[in-house]
């Protein structure tokens, strides 16, 4: 037996050890009653925590290295100054992943809030121009507009009349549909232009492709 060997069955009889009397002497409440709170169940075994004494080995991008020994696959582990992480504890041998597993973590946090991020209904948003609004103001407001789109939002387009203004609504519309051309790339009509009261009011969806 090496002296790797000896220094993995110390390190799991300490580690059998300390859990055992984390869980006969418990956390109690002032109440005399037991804690029941857990630590967060960890994803993966790392290192010295895997059970198997053989494994396959894969690289940090998916790239075998080859079956062996856990101890060897804990040098190499070491060697490459990352960690041994199970990633398939359920195959035979367990399929083991050498990578820094802090990085590998911060990964899949940020995959998994990606994915949610995708799956959230998105809000509608809006954006307001008033019938004399100037050439630079509205290409500001038309940006605006954009990036919500491209977030995947639906976007309210509100054109405000005031006074007088509201005698001229024909003039009003045709600037808006004019305003709602510059969109034909990224967002599609979902509601075309109505007058509501002081206002005119149209709704943008964004396409697939933005």
């Amino acid at each position: 037996m090496t002296e790797i060997d000896l220094h993995l069955l110390y390190c799991r009889f300490l580690i059998k050890f300390s859990i055992g009397l984390s869980f006969r002497g418990g956390r109690r409440s002032k109440r005399g009653r037991r804690d029941d709170r857990r630590t967060p169940k960890k994803l993966h075994r790392t290192n010295l925590e895997i059970r198997a004494t053989e494994v396959r080995v894969v690289d940090e991008d998916g790239e075998l290295v080859g079956v062996m020994g856990l101890s060897e696959a804990l040098v190499k582990a070491r060697e490459a100054d990352a960690d041994l992480v199970e990633i398939s504890p359920q195959a035979k041998p367990p399929v083991c992943k050498i990578v820094d597993y802090g990085k590998m973590l911060y990964a899949l946090s940020k995959k998994d809030q990606q994915a949610k991020k995708a799956n959230k209904p998105h809000e509608m948003k809006g954006i307001r121009i008033t019938f004399r609004i100037g050439p630079a103001d509205l290409e500001r407001q038309g940006d605006h507009a954009k990036e919500f789109l491209k977030d995947g939002h639906p976007v309210k387009v509100q054109l405000v009349m005031r006074g007088r203004e509201k005698a001229h609504k024909g003039l009003a519309l045709e600037k808006m549909k004019q305003f709602l051309d510059g969109f034909a790339d990224v967002a599609t009509v979902d509601q075309v232009p109505r007058t509501a009261g002081h206002q005119i009011v149209a709704i943008l969806k964004p396409t697939k492709s933005s």
